[in-house]
């Protein structure tokens, strides 16, 4: 356990929690760390859940599978991050997604159950806990509805417009920087690569905003198309 304590405490999940309390957590919780290599589920779409995962090292995908086993890639999982809490805490009845190792991974698991039953000692620390993970959920759910606010527009300029502007009033400023590349930007907002470049182009030569690289400047307010 000792030898993955130190990347265990990189997750927002033990967040106000010290060594010695997340050692006792890690031992109440079941914790069990797993390697996994490129392509090798650490999910698969149909299985039960009652896991929470912590990346501690490398990367993962969340992936949608249809009837005919074409895979779309919905989001990254990086380390410190987490997964499982939301659908072990529905008690979802099988797991709508799947989760693969990108590359070589380091996977730690805890058992839910145990992790929000307390034993007999009631620690503080365990409190604690599961207020993180109840903060952490809360903040998905802000993160997915503000993603939703985006992609539920129609066209690929909306889109745009729409994560922009959301930017510029979160960050206090028609100035701002962007926590994505192009390609993760697409992704995002579920728009094609080449054709969000276009219409970023297009919108530079109306005057609408400016960009070099992540950092975007917003201008005059668009008009209706």
């Amino acid at each position: 356990m000792d030898e993955y304590l130190h990347l265990a405490k990189k997750s927002p999940l033990f967040y106000g929690i010290n060594d010695d309390e997340l050692y006792t957590l890690l031992k109440c919780t079941a914790a069990e760390d797993t390697l996994y290599e490129e392509g090798e589920y650490i999910f698969r779409m149909g299985e039960s859940m009652n896991q929470v995962m912590i990346l501690l090292q490398g990367k993962a995908v969340v992936l949608h599978e249809n009837f005919w086993g074409r895979q779309e890639e919905m989001y990254q999982i990086r380390e410190g991050e987490t997964f499982g809490e939301a659908y072990s805490c529905a008690r979802t009845a099988v797991l709508p997604v799947s989760v693969m190792s990108r590359g070589n991974s380091r996977v730690l698991f805890l058992n839910y159950q145990r992790m929000i039953t307390f034993c007999s000692l009631a620690c503080s620390f365990h409190t604690r806990m599961i207020h993180n993970m109840l903060r952490m959920m809360s903040e998905n759910n802000v993160k997915l509805e503000d993603k939703l606010e985006h992609i539920c527009r129609k066209t690929t300029r909306e889109k745009l417009l729409s994560y922009l502007s959301k930017e510029a009033i979160t960050q206090g400023g028609r100035s701002f920087d962007i926590p994505h590349s192009r390609q993760e930007l697409a992704e995002y907002l579920c728009v094609d690569r080449s054709a969000m470049s276009n219409e970023l182009s297009k919108m530079k030569a109306e005057g609408i905003l400016d960009f070099q690289r992540n950092h975007f400047v917003l201008y005059d307010r668009p008009g209706d198309d």
